[in-house]
């Protein structure tokens, strides 16, 4: 688990093909990640990964076919910043949300405008995920945990404070980039005993 408060911005080191999946390199020099061994898992771009092999200033981690269809993971290149998170860890302040580290779709940014300091950037989420977000509910955007300021239809806007256009690759963004989409944990089981209450029952 993971609570989508970043603790900072690597690069993709090296981009290995694997034969239909791939080895991922993750230079994450100057980002304090704390001990990181073979095993761990390290939230990139918020898809969950378990580090393969680690060296002084990064990590390898193997990506799935699967994964790389479903994120944009398979679409960056060498030097495209990724955001990073450790695991959390028993004790560890939740100072987002739970986040799982599995990307339920891929979004697009629809346009970027300034507020004050801050940006609000909006959204366009893959439609199936629309009943899932909420004005004021939580939502993971490439790994960082944000709440939800508007939704209208499939596209929702959030609102990105100073500290988080620094400490994150968002402030990066352009309209038209894709970017990693995890709803809300409580909405997908509050989703899932509801259809349970209206399941008909074998007699």
């Amino acid at each position: 688990m993971f609570t989508g408060i970043v603790r900072g911005v690597g690069r993709i080191a090296s981009i290995e093909d694997r034969g239909g999946d791939s080895r991922v390199g993750i230079d994450i020099a100057g980002v304090d990640l704390g001990p990181v061994a073979p095993g761990d898992s390290i939230a990139v771009d918020g898809v969950c990964l378990t580090a393969t092999r680690v060296g002084e200033s990064g990590f390898e981690a193997d990506v799935s076919a699967e994964t790389l269809r479903a994120t944009t993971l398979g679409r960056l290149g060498p030097d495209a910043p990724v955001n990073l998170e450790p695991a959390l860890a028993a004790g560890d302040r939740l100072g987002g949300h739970l986040v799982s580290g599995h990307v339920d779709g891929v979004g697009e940014l629809v346009s970027r405008t300034e507020e004050a300091r801050s940006r609000r950037l909006r959204f366009a989420a893959p439609a199936p995920l629309a009943r899932y977000i909420a004005v004021k509910g939580s939502i993971t955007v490439d790994g960082v945990s944000l709440t939800v300021n508007a939704v209208a239809g499939a596209e929702f806007e959030v609102n990105i404070v100073p500290h988080t256009l620094t400490a994150t690759n968002l402030g990066a963004l352009a309209a038209g980039d894709q970017v990693n989409l995890e709803v809300d944990l409580v909405a997908r089981y509050l989703e899932r005993l509801l259809d349970e209450r209206g399941a008909p029952t074998d007699k």
